[in-house]
């Protein structure tokens, strides 16, 4: 059987800050929802909302652990986004060298020398 499609793309789950800053925080291990509340200054019936986004878009996923609700990232998805972005990496590499070689060029010019320098 096949998973049905999410109902949330990840570009629209990212898009809100609140829910960025609610993957950052289980980037790093599995949390309750009475956890995660702590973190914000919102209600708990908020808070499950946004993780229910993330849920929908594959960035979360919840279990049950007695009577609470855990829920862990799912990275996987982000990798559309950082494919995504990945391809407008050469216009800032292009923007660095530019920078790179104006900042050395400035360097080499003699007009550029400081009073103290010249003695």
């Amino acid at each position: 059987m096949s998973q049905a499609a999410p109902k949330h793309d990840v570009y629209q789950a990212i898009a809100d800050p609140t829910r960025r800053k609610l993957l950052g925080l289980l980037s790093d291990k599995e949390m309750p929802v009475k956890e995660i509340t702590g973190h914000f200054s919102m209600t708990r019936t908020a808070v499950s909302k946004h993780l229910r986004i993330l849920e929908e878009a594959g960035l979360v996923q919840d279990r049950k652990v007695g009577r609470e609700t855990r829920y862990r990232l799912q990275a996987e998805p982000l990798k559309e986004l950082k494919d995504w972005l990945s391809y407008f990496d050469r216009f800032w590499e292009n923007k660095l060298s530019m920078l790179k070689y104006y900042v050395e060029d400035q360097e080499d010019d003699p007009k550029n020398v400081k009073e103290e320098e010249r003695g």
